[in-house]
């Protein structure tokens, strides 16, 4: 089961989407930003119901 999630980019400050997997409980990843193609350090939790935290930084 995926959500998507909204956020701001830290990079740019555009707000991107992304779909988030609830199945896994906890992930941190890298991915680019879809507006300035910069690297965002992603992390979330999810409860499996909805995502129940979550982190982008600058990587």
């Amino acid at each position: 089961m995926e959500e998507e999630y909204f956020f701001e980019c830290p990079w740019c400050g555009e707000e991107i989407s992304m779909l988030v997997d609830l199945t896994v409980p906890s992930q941190t990843y890298i991915e680019d930003c879809e507006v300035c193609c910069r690297p965002i350090q992603i992390q979330y939790e999810s409860s499996g119901m909805g995502v129940e935290g979550f982190f982008a930084a600058r990587s």
